[in-house]
């Protein structure tokens, strides 16, 4: 069964995840002006350019300790359920984190899709609050 402690895991992942992702999209702008005269010289200066930078850095670890959270909830919370709920909220948290920086998201189709998406998700964890319900019923307890 799906906990209130893993299903606050997987909104922080989402949110740590999809807000970032737009704030690492604009940290890295510039980046194409990064030239170099071979590939693994550009790579290295691409590289500096990234960490040395604080628009990009900051949300880049936050990012990351997005994936910590991801990998204890892990752990505890059912493959079936987790993937799903991280990965569909992280790009609700996305579009709305972009529209809220000036970001174009896509008008009513977007709309529909994260409706569409919270429905989705919403199914899963009836689903999984469901299916613990049923096992707790089916289990036969030996007569003493």
């Amino acid at each position: 069964m799906v906990t209130v402690a893993e299903l606050f895991s997987l909104v922080l992942v989402s949110v740590l995840w999809g807000c970032t992702n737009p704030f690492l999209k604009k940290g890295s702008e510039g980046i194409e002006n990064v030239t170099k005269s071979n590939k693994v010289l550009q790579l290295l200066a691409e590289v500096k350019f990234l960490f040395l930078n604080l628009k990009y850095l900051v949300p880049f670890l936050l990012n990351q300790s997005g994936s910590l959270v991801y990998y204890y909830t892990l752990s505890t919370t059912e493959l079936s359920l987790a993937v799903p709920v991280a990965n569909s909220l992280t790009f609700l948290f996305t579009l709305l984190t972009g529209k809220m920086l000036g970001e174009e998201f896509g008008g009513k189709q977007a709309v529909v899709g994260m409706f569409l998406t919270m429905a989705g998700i919403t199914l899963c964890i009836i689903s999984s609050i469901s299916d613990n319900n049923t096992e707790k019923q089916h289990i036969t307890h030996p007569e003493l």
